[in-house]
């Protein structure tokens, strides 16, 4: 790794590009489940949440991708196969086909619980690390998730 080049220490950066490559690999999935959900919503709340559904995955992808521009910044390259992705992630595809559309909301409640988790772990082992570039970086992704989490909660009367 490349970590001293930031001046950071090598031993202290490697499990925060361990748990971004497993941030990493659960956002693919998440991401994958966002674009079945967008493609598959039907009903009445269509026009809301195939909206509210772009918007998630644009973001998503954004985020994918300064997750493994961090980890190469780091020194590691990202996890970047599909395998890797569906081997790695805590977070589980669904079938989004013929899911009724506030199944597809809690669904992705969930994933963003998850995802927060990980991102609230990253935090303290960044913190340790003092790495404070991937602390910003995370700490902004989460704050996105939390506010959007509460809206899905509130579309779905659960908050």
């Amino acid at each position: 790794m490349d970590a001293e080049k930031i001046s950071l220490e090598e031993k202290k950066v490697k499990p925060v590009v361990d748990h971004l490559n497993d941030l990493l690999a659960n956002y693919h999935i998440h991401y994958q489940k966002l674009r079945g959900c967008h493609w598959n919503v039907k009903g009445k709340s269509f026009f809301t949440l195939h909206v509210k559904f772009e918007e998630l995955y644009t973001e998503a992808l954004t985020t994918i991708d300064e997750l493994a521009e961090r980890i190469l910044t780091l020194g590691k390259p990202p996890y970047s196969t599909f395998n890797d992705y569906i081997t790695t992630s805590t977070i589980k595809e669904i079938q989004t086909i013929g899911l009724k559309d506030t199944d597809m909301v809690k669904a992705l409640i969930e994933d963003m619980a998850a995802l927060i988790e990980m991102e609230r772990q990253i935090l303290d082992i960044t913190a340790d690390a003092g790495d404070d570039g991937t602390n910003d970086m995370v700490n902004r992704f989460m704050q996105f998730k939390e506010k959007n989490t509460w809206m899905l909660r509130s579309f779905v009367n659960e908050d």
